[in-house]
């Protein structure tokens, strides 16, 4: 039974960036020995088990055939005589597909002599390149969006020609068409918190994978800088994901929140984007009125975190004059919530007024209190 540090933190060691969650590759082993020793069993669809001590995660080497379309389409076999490097064999990426022995995982340098890379992954590290590691890679279609995202990542690295041509092959023969929209999501708001989430739309496009996961959405020029400004500017992903469809006509983006199943929050900012985003982006022509109007119907005073989401998706989308704008509907938003609507609304009640004369006086108060803003 030997243990090996692999996938995605050995890979982030040897690039010297910081390495959170560990996985770890068991050979040898069935599960019985690894309940014996201590190991909490997890895996549903193949062994997996907890540390009794770290909590980290230890899989079974495996092997990996294809008997079903999809994603999911896999036989797994687990047993004591699968190998490092068959195990290897089924990853996706050559520089996710080194492992480095357990018990030098914790030296303070990694000696390449150690690691056990059958497919060349240091090289490709090296040399910055994503690369298949055999052609069991078209049998899961999830990697093309894997290599999209990595390529939004790692976005000094190219993906090697021959990955390229395999991945446009696997569009063609449908492959993505039978991915589910909660896995597609999980890519692709992956991808778009990365640090350059224009080259994962990039990528898409260029293999075809785009147009059938997401029709209507084009990685022009203009939403590929966008979606760039928010990672600049760090905003979170309801931000990222309206600039990735600012510009749809409403029923394509209902077409796209649809077709990925998309959370609520993500789903609600977009919709207000593109409905609201002009007007955002004209704002600073408009009176104390017309903004109180504005932020009501932005739903402004009682979803303000929502609001400056709104406000950075139009300065990310270049709308208008929206930095302007955005410094101009927040000053006028604080204005409002400093409206003490209680006393209001009691004062109009002891006048004997109610219902829709409280709201008139309360609006009426909002609208002064703008007006004072700007003056």
């Amino acid at each position: 039974m030997r243990t090996y540090l692999v996938g995605g933190a050995l890979r982030d060691r040897l690039l010297g960036l910081p390495v959170s969650d560990r996985d770890w590759l068991v050979v040898g082993a069935t599960p019985e020995q690894m309940v014996a020793r201590g190991y909490l069993p997890v895996g549903r669809d193949f062994p997996v088990f907890l540390h009794p001590k770290t909590r980290e995660e230890h899989a079974l080497a495996r092997t990996e055939r294809k008997s079903a379309p999809g994603y999911r389409g896999f036989t797994i076999h687990a047993s004591p005589e699968v190998t490092i490097e068959e195990d290897l064999a089924r990853r996706d990426l050559t520089i996710n597909a080194i492992a480095l022995p357990a018990e030098l995982a914790d030296a303070a340098t990694t000696d390449a002599n150690a690691l056990v890379d059958p497919f060349h992954g240091q090289r490709d590290l090296r040399d910055k390149v994503l690369r298949h590691v055999t052609h069991a890679f078209r049998e899961d279609p999830v990697r093309i969006l894997r290599v999209a995202r990595f390529s939004a990542r790692f976005h000094d690295f190219s993906i090697a020609p021959e990955t390229m041509a395999l991945m446009r092959g696997m569009v063609e023969a449908g492959e993505v068409d039978a991915l589910v929209p909660e896995r597609v999501w999980q890519e692709l708001a992956r991808g778009l918190m990365e640090a350059m989430p224009s080259r994962m739309f990039d990528v898409l496009q260029a293999c075809g994978a785009l147009q059938r996961l997401l029709p209507g959405v084009e990685a022009h020029a203009y939403r590929l800088r966008s979606i760039d400004r928010t990672a600049r500017l760090g905003a979170p992903l309801p931000v990222r994901f309206g600039c990735l469809t600012w510009g749809l006509a409403t029923p394509t983006l209902l077409a796209v929140c649809d077709r990925l199943r998309a959370p609520t929050d993500e789903r609600d900012l977009a919709l207000l984007l593109a409905r609201e985003g002009q007007s955002v982006g004209a704002s600073t022509t408009l009176g104390a009125a017309d903004i109180v109007a504005l932020l009501e119907r932005c739903d402004a005073i009682r979803k303000p975190a929502r609001f400056g989401q709104l406000l950075q998706a139009c300065e990310c989308c270049e709308v208008g004059d929206a930095t302007r704008a955005g410094q101009r509907l927040g000053a006028a938003l604080s204005a409002v919530q400093a409206v003490a609507t209680n006393v209001i609304a009691r004062e109009a009640q002891s006048a004997g007024e109610s219902g829709p004369k409280i709201g008139d006086a309360i609006r009426r108060a909002r609208i002064e209190a703008v007006a004072r803003a700007f003056d």
